[in-house]
Parts: structure tokens; sequence; C-alpha cells
């Protein structure tokens, strides 16, 4: 039977008496509208409550932990962000299954060696990190290790839970007095050397890359790679994992040490060659060593070499672990999020900045050149002379500490307006850092890792000769406060470490190493002699290298003044050996000798990513463009059904009153 009139009016006032429900009905499906334009995160690890509560504030949670690749390929289609721990692998897979929606990584901790960071970029996902949270705590569980190492506290402990009171099986040894390394005087590394020196510990820090200025500030010495191994009773490591630090405790560190010396790794497993660290400790070399970390995590404990050792204390990765670091890691790694998923860039991006496209196209190659000369200078840097050929390299010397306290960057520019220098800067500090750091330095946290490292950045923009459209810059110029190079030819008057270079035909060239003219667009290994301006010295390395099995790609020799001293640039296939780079000190004319490592192979890489992510952007904006028009043809059939529903409805209601 069909309503009246009548009845749906009674209906309609009867509705106006209940607003409270109807009211309540109302604010439901308001906030079921605001909660479907929230952006929704995906947590798939443990995180402390409080971050957990600020996330809920801005954005619809979903936690779900223990997750297979599959299964997090399946849900991360339908979110926007991702935060982890280092549980979840974050591979190509997940970033290609997202389908263009994640935008934002963040990694609840410092490592991000489980995001695929070259993937992330290339799909325009932001990561972020919480490097900061947790460095206390990790410097704190250094000093932990070292008290109980020191002092023989677990196996004393042990022995008294298994009915034995052996006093004299446990005599420990002192700290006070006596001399501790720190390798790698980062955050956490500068942390651990405050309480050392605390504790009566004489604290010497091995960093090439550190400022001396910081480390006197803290009462700590800068030293050699070999002095450190030589004068330390205590060894405690704090350096990331690179090519240059994988394995670089090995027989011959070792070797080096104090007999008896004493070791603690909180920081990477790989920085310690365990086959070697067990060699050592079988012929007492080291007495002990405490362990937090391990080359593979969690390592394979049935017969695993250390850990069941007497003189090994372990710990299964517990550097961060404690409450207060968990929540501020917690907090710190949402707040990064939040802001990204907000459209702000966080100091703790550790992927490339989303940089509008027609700023990357005009400034491309210069990003490129500004992170070559980054990496070029510090190249020339004298890190250490502990390495294989390292005598030969610096040309018979050797033994420099390597710290630089200042940077300074020079902009030649034909421009009229002023250049926006942010990224560039940010590029050369990113080419000098890029090897000594785990941080992935950008536009945003350049200026942060710079002053963490104590380093000073001067700018100088210097009004060029040029057509003031066509080009950017003339030229760049970088130097490093020190006169500590492995190739004194580096060296400019004023005693820093100057390199310069310019972009030609669309590509970055080094066109100047200390005083000396070059022309160099690397795209290999280059090994660099000084010499007389005499004969017969092309031919002799020419030979010696040819004994070598060393191909030669091109040659080029710039001097100062006829008869006076030249430098000659040679590519290289491959590296030559120590006694090779030794034979060529003593070449007639020689004064010094040494490889320079590629950089511009490693800034295409970098340009290629950039090029990749201009292409993301570009699809996003189409796949959005065509979202946006699939909404509004829904939207619109949408309207025409319940326009069509109404009529329908009238229709009826008609034909109720004619009956």
């Amino acid at each position: 039977m069909a309503w009246s009139f009548a009845d749906r009016a009674v209906r309609r006032c009867a509705a106006a008496r209940r607003p409270a429900a109807a009211g309540r009905r109302c604010c439901a499906r308001v906030e079921a509208v605001y909660a479907s334009h929230r952006p929704t995160v995906l947590v798939t690890e443990k995180l402390g409550d409080a971050g957990l509560d600020r996330l809920r504030l801005t954005c619809n949670v979903e936690t779900a932990y223990g997750l297979t690749q599959e299964q997090l390929c399946a849900k991360v289609s339908l979110v926007d962000a991702l935060i982890v721990r280092s549980g979840t692998k974050v591979t190509r897979a997940v970033f290609e299954a997202s389908r263009g929606r994640l935008k934002v990584v963040g990694r609840a901790g410092m490592g991000v060696d489980n995001v695929d960071l070259a993937a992330a970029t290339e799909a325009g996902c932001l990561v972020v990190n919480a490097p900061t949270a947790n460095t206390v705590a990790a410097a704190e569980h250094g000093i932990a290790l070292l008290c109980a190492m020191a002092r023989n506290i677990p196996q004393a402990d042990a022995s008294m839970k298994a009915g034995r009171w052996e006093r004299g099986a446990y005599v420990g040894t002192s700290l006070a007095g006596k001399t501790i390394a720190v390798y790698g005087f980062g955050k956490v590394g500068s942390e651990v050397a405050r309480r050392a020196r605390g504790l009566g510990l004489t604290v010497v820090a091995y960093d090439p890359y550190a400022s001396a200025e910081k480390a006197a500030a803290q009462g700590v010495q800068l030293v050699t790679f070999d002095e450190a191994l030589q004068v330390a009773d205590f060894h405690t490591l704090h350096m990331p994992i690179t090519p240059g630090t994988k394995g670089l405790f090995n027989d011959g560190a070792f070797g080096r040490m104090k007999r008896g010396a004493r070791i603690i790794n909180v920081a990477r497993g790989g920085v310690i060659d365990e086959a070697a660290l067990l060699r050592a400790l079988e012929s007492k070399q080291v007495a002990q060593a405490a362990l937090d970390v391990f080359l593979d995590e969690p390592p394979t404990f049935e017969n695993h070499p250390l850990i069941h050792r007497p003189d090994v204390i372990v710990t299964p990765h517990l550097g961060a672990s404690t409450t207060e670091a968990q929540e501020g890691v917690a907090l710190e790694v949402v707040e990064a999020v939040v802001d990204a998923l907000a459209g702000n860039l966080s100091v703790n991006a550790v992927n490339a900045p989303m940089v509008p496209a027609e700023i990357l196209r005009e400034l491309q190659p210069y990003i490129v050149l500004a992170e070559g000369l980054g990496r070029a200078a510090v190249g020339l840097v004298n890190s250490s002379s502990s390495g294989p050929g390292a005598a030969a390299a610096a040309g018979g010397g050797g033994g420099g500490k390597g710290g630089f306290g200042d940077i300074a960057i020079t902009y030649s520019s034909p421009r009229g307006d002023d250049l926006d220098t942010r990224l560039l800067r940010a590029m050369v500090i990113k080419g000098v850092l890029e090897e000594t750091t785990t941080s992935k330095v950008n536009l945003v946290n350049a200026d942060l890792l710079a002053r963490n490292r104590g380093l000073r950045i001067t700018e100088v923009s210097i009004r060029a000769g040029g057509d003031g459209v066509a080009e950017v810059l003339t030229s760049m110029s970088v130097a490093l406060g020190t006169s500590d190079s492995k190739f004194s030819g580096a060296v400019d008057r004023t005693n820093r470490i100057y390199v310069e270079g310019r972009v030609m035909g669309g590509c970055p060239f080094l066109t100047k190493i200390g005083n000396f003219d070059v022309e160099l667009a690397v795209q290999g290994s280059v090994m660099l002699t000084r010499q007389r301006d005499q004969p017969g010295i092309v031919g002799g390395v020419g030979m010696l290298l040819s004994k070598d099995n060393v191909n030669i790609s091109f040659m080029t020799v710039s001097r100062t003044a006829k008869d006076g001293e030249a430098i000659m640039a040679i590519g290289i296939d491959s590296e030559p050996s120590a006694a090779t780079l030794e034979e060529i000190t003593r070449v007639k004319g020689v004064i010094e000798v040494t490889v320079f490592k590629e950089w511009r192979h490693q800034q295409q890489q970098q340009q290629q990513l950039q090029q990749q992510q201009l292409q993301q952007q570009q699809q996003q904006q189409q796949q959005q463009q065509q979202q946006q028009l699939q909404q509004q043809q829904q939207q619109q059939q949408q309207q025409q059904q319940q326009q069509q529903q109404q009529q329908q409805k009238k229709n009826k209601e008609i034909a109720a009153i004619a009956i």
C-alpha cells in the first residue's frame, strides 16, 4: 500500500522530534567522509604508543606485523605511507606494487639498508628515517659493553648462577689511565668519547673527514688509522659500512694493535672481518671482544665461531633498545612521515627530495658538476697512510690525519639575477660526505649534516662574463680547508685543496687541480703525476704501466711554465699495483703520483635517477589527471542515476495519487 502525503508529513514530523539521533548520524557521515580524505599509513612492525597516538591524529592507521613480501605487496597499493623497522624489506617489488600511491616510507631508526632507495626515488617516494633519537642509547650501550668487558661481568654472573664463587678467575682491567680509540667521530662516536673521558680514559679518534677543531673542543685528538691501532688499549667502532670500511678490521689491522687489546662493535657487523677476529682471539693478540652487531643478523647460533667463546661478549643488536630511545624514534619517524604527507620535506629525508621540474632541467648538468667537484676534492684528502700503495700514492709521504674544517664554494655566473645555489651547495656537500656517512645528503639536510661534522660552508658568487642567458655558471670551484693532501699538486697558493670545473657541451669537466689547468671528462679512473717539465717522463711512465698491463685511454699534460712543473693526467682502465706506483715515483723527474678515482660515472647515475624522477612525476601527473577525469565521469553517471531514480519515484507517487 502506498503512502499518502499525510503519512509522509507525519513521518517527517517524527524525524524532526529526534534531532539528537539525526545529529549523531550526520556526524558519523561527516567523520566517514573526513576519514576517507585522510592519508592511510601502514605500520608493519611494533612502534611506540606515543608515535601511534600522534599518527592517529591526522592519519588512518593500519597495523599488520610479520607480513611476507607477497602480503606487503598486496597491501601497499592501498596506503599512502609505510612505517617499518629493520625487519621489513621494502624492495623494488613493493614500490612497483604500490602503483604510484605510496608517497612516504618511514624507517624507525637510522639504517635504511632494508629500503631500496633507488627504487624509491624512481617511484617518487620519499624515504625518511629517525637518526637522532637513538644516538645516546647507542653510545650508552657501547660504554656498557666496554665496562662489562673490562670487568668480566657477564662471565662472573654466569659463574655465580652456576653455583660457583670464583673471585680469582675474573680479575679485570682498569679503565682509568688507559687509551681508547674511537673509529668514526660522528654523532654516536662523539657521545662515546664524551663518556669515555668521564671514566678517565684518554681518547683518540680516527675519522679522516672529522673536524680537528670539533675534536679538540671535546678533548679528543684526531689520529691516523695506523696511529689509532698502535696506541689504544680499547678500540670502539662507530663508523658506517661503506666499500672503504667493509672488512677494515682484518688480519693486518689486528696485527698492528697492542697485544692484548680489546675491541667493541656497536656499529655495523661488516666492518670487522669475523674470521680475522677469531684468529686474533685465538692467538691472544686481541684479549676480548664485545659485539652487538654481526655480518649476518640474526647469526647462525649453532657452531658460530665467536658467539660461544668465553672471551667474547655478545648482545642481539641492542644499541637502540631503550624505552626512551624507542619512544623517541617512534615520535621522530612519525613527525617526519606526517610532514612529508603534508607536502613538506623533512630534514630526515634520506633520498633525493622532489624538486620542481623546471629547476632540475636548468641545473641538471651543474648538479652533476657540483657533486663531482665535492667528490674530487675529498678524494684528494690524505685520509690514511695504512692502505696498500698509500706511501707511493702520497709521493712517498703519508701519515697525515686528513681532517678539514671548512669548505669554500665559489660560483662564477654571468647572470644578473641571484642564482639559487641551495641545490648546488647541497650536492657539493653530498660529494664530500657521501663515502663517510650513512646519511643520504640532500637539499634539506646538507647543512645539518655538515654542521654535525663541524664543517663551515662558505659561498661566494662572482659576476663573470657570458651571454647572461644560456649559461647558469661559467665555472665553479671547491676548496677544502686543509693542505694535508695525498697529492700536494692539488694544494693551491693559499694552502688549500682546490678543484675547479665547468660545464661544456652539457657535460661536466674538471678544469683545474691546485694551480694546474686540466681538462678531464673522466670516464674511468685517472692517474695523476706531478713532475718536472723535462723529456722522457711520458715514455718512462707509459712503459711501467704497460708492464703492469694497465691500458691507457688518454693522456694530457699541463705545466705552469716552461722548464717548471707539470701535471700529467693519464686515463687508466685498471688501477696500477702498489709496486708500479712505487716504481713510477722513482722515474727521473717525477715528484709524486696518485690515482684519482672516477667521479663522473657516479654522477651520471645520479643524473639518470633524476631524469627517471622527472619521468615518474610526469607519469603521476598523467595518472592523477586520468583519475580526476574518471571521477568526474563517475559523478556524472551517479547524478544521472539519481535523477532517474527521483523521476521514477515521482511517477510512482503520481500513480498512487491517481489511484
